[in-house]
């Protein structure tokens, strides 16, 4: 902490949504990456911040999100009730900042979760507190209900910010005189050390455990036309035929209560049916998942905030894509267009695809340069907006 922070105003910051120790390392990466950007918001006014953490935990995982300015409220039931803990946590703050778990905010995952998030951001505007939607994915709502219920407390917040142009679009029609602007996602902020992987060209594959199992209901509810299992075993054996290729597993998933979403799982069972594979540790955090995917050579991802970690580190990166998420980021903010889409190809043509893409590794790292200097400049709009909204609510 800087010494301009050391005698600043002193700020509580209620990051709703964020995590301390998930196992998902995108969500830990988001949560990382928003308190570092806040930090320099505050720094930038001579405030001193102070993080109240409210959501999810990971029963039994070890936290790598904490310090002496950090406390961290755990969101369940009985805390959502009035006066329950999350009431408690959101009255001690100055503003909110709620990135939504990233892509939470829809209705795609369930009434449960779809109430969850709304009753919290509904709390944080009765209590009077100013409440920022951190950059993020907006929707989509498919039904009625949700729809009227997301418009009305978009329209009620201070500012909201989308992760890519699909994402604002969709906030348009959905709350048009909501405070809406255009952000990159705040993962591009992650801090990260590059690992030496020596000699050979190092090429990850981040295997979704979501996608090789057919999605949460085994249904292929993403509508993936490639058989994204058979895809990746023909791309690693396809891979493994380059004497020069040293061929990584990197998940970025760890769940121990939902198994079908076990990155770690799936490449344990791929290691055994490809025994030269290196199969990457677990990792403690997302700082050190992502100091790993900055070694690579190249790195082909189902999960997005792998690909980001590559993205923004300048290593060559294929993402697969199978949402909305993944092409309102890469295409059309980052102009980013090295992706495996959801349609159009069969998997054999994917496996060519990702194999194409090997062949012209420096011309996907020079397209990913380019693009930082957008990230860079959508992110300082965002961190300019919260040391505002700092300023005009410390107490």
């Amino acid at each position: 902490m800087t010494d301009t922070a050391a005698i600043g105003t002193p700020l509580t910051v209620g990051m709703l949504w964020h995590s301390p120790n998930s196992g998902n390392l995108g969500v830990g990466a988001l949560t990382l990456g928003n308190i570092a950007l806040a930090r320099r918001a505050a720094e930038a006014v001579g405030v001193t911040p102070r993080f109240e953490l409210i959501g999810f935990a990971d029963p039994g995982r070890a936290g790598y999100v904490a310090g002496p300015d950090i406390a961290v409220t755990e969101i369940d039931g009985r805390a959502m009730l009035p006066g329950g803990a999350l009431w408690q946590a959101l009255a001690r703050c100055d503003a909110v900042l709620d990135i939504g778990g990233g892509d939470s905010f829809t209705d795609i995952y369930g009434a449960k979760r779809f109430a969850y998030l709304w009753i919290s951001k509904l709390a944080a505007r009765f209590l009077n507190k100013p409440l920022v939607f951190s950059p993020q994915t907006i929707g989509p709502f498919d039904k009625g209900w949700s729809r009227a219920l997301a418009s009305y407390i978009l329209g009620r917040a201070h500012q909201v910010f989308a992760r890519d142009p699909k994402s604002l679009a969709a906030l348009g029609e959905l709350a048009p005189d909501a405070p809406a602007a255009l952000a990159a996602d705040v993962a591009f902020a992650l801090p990260y050390e590059k690992r030496d992987h020596g000699e050979g060209i190092h090429v990850g594959v981040n295997v979704s455990g979501l996608l090789f199992n057919g999605g949460y209901s085994g249904a292929n509810e993403f509508g993936m036309e490639i058989d994204y299992p058979a895809f990746t075993r023909k791309l690693i054996a396809a891979l493994l035929q380059r004497a020069e290729v040293r061929v990584h597993l990197v998940p970025h998933v760890l769940s121990d209560s939902l198994p079908r979403d076990d990155d770690y799982r799936v490449a344990e069972a791929l290691k055994q049916e490809f025994p030269r594979v290196i199969l990457a540790e677990k990792f403690a955090g997302p700082i050190e998942a992502k100091s790993y995917i900055a070694g690579l050579d190249m790195l082909v991802g189902g999960r997005m905030h792998a690909c980001i970690a590559a993205h923004s580190s300048g290593v060559a990166v294929v993402p697969v894509a199978y949402s909305r998420k993944f092409a309102g980021l890469f295409e059309d903010l980052l102009g980013y267009p090295h992706l495996v889409p959801v349609t159009g190809l069969d998997t054999d043509d994917a496996v060519a695809f990702v194999l194409d893409a090997f062949e012209r590794r420096p011309a996907l790292a020079q397209d990913a340069s380019r693009s930082r200097e957008k990230v860079d400049a959508l992110i300082s709009g965002y961190v300019a907006s919260l040391s505002d909204l700092f300023a005009r609510s410390a107490p």
